[in-house]
């Protein structure tokens, strides 16, 4: 029944292509981003979860501490 009803409406076999070009396009561009990817940035956010005190912003000590609002 679905197939019938896809298969009836004009222009629908372009669908499939376009969504493997956005995928394919998606992956190329964070594939570049991560090879070009700054060390540095690396290893800050290797640390981030353990490093409690200097990757927490100011904003959310204060409203952790009650400060905010």
């Amino acid at each position: 029944m679905r197939r019938n009803v896809l298969e009836a409406i004009q222009g629908i076999e372009i669908f499939p292509l376009i969504s493997l070009v956005i995928f394919f396009g998606f992956f190329a561009v964070m594939l570049y981003w991560v090879f070009f990817l700054d060390k540095s940035y690396v290893e800050d956010a290797e640390h981030l979860p353990l490093d409690e005190e200097s990757s927490t912003p100011e904003m959310l000590k204060t409203v952790s501490k009650g400060e905010g609002n």
